[in-house]
């Protein structure tokens, strides 16, 4: 699994997804107009304040990705940050400096917005 989606699971919840057997036959249906309704959005905020709540450290996570990788229980050593920035198309260089981390917790917030993630705009300047 990526360095992201651990992410996404940590903030969203694994999602279980329920095994559907293929038809034995292909069948035809009518085509569809619109689009498949997506889920409800995740308030990411929120649920990383009740974490932050829980977590007792009292962590820099709003602009830190090392805190807020932390928070989550994974693992935030230069490596796994530069193995996320690789992930996420970061073109600088990958010495764990503050650009970086400042890029990358900017990045990850975007990526779970763009996953159906409720983020503040003001936190993905």
């Amino acid at each position: 699994m990526s360095i992201f989606g651990k992410i996404k699971d940590a903030i969203f919840g694994k999602k279980a997804v329920a095994a559907t057997p293929a038809p034995e036959a292909p069948v035809v249906a009518a085509p569809v107009e619109a689009a498949p309704v997506a889920i409800s959005e995740v308030d990411v905020i929120a649920h990383l304040e009740e974490i932050d709540a829980n977590d007792g450290r009292n962590l820099n996570w709003r602009s830190s990705i090392v805190d807020l990788m932390k928070m989550l229980g994974m693992e935030s050593s230069l490596q796994e940050r530069k193995d996320l920035a690789m992930e996420l198309g970061y073109t600088g260089e990958l010495e764990g400096s503050a650009e970086m981390n400042i890029w990358l917790h900017k990045a990850v917030l975007r990526e779970l917005a763009a996953n159906g993630g409720k983020v503040p705009a003001d936190m993905l300047d």
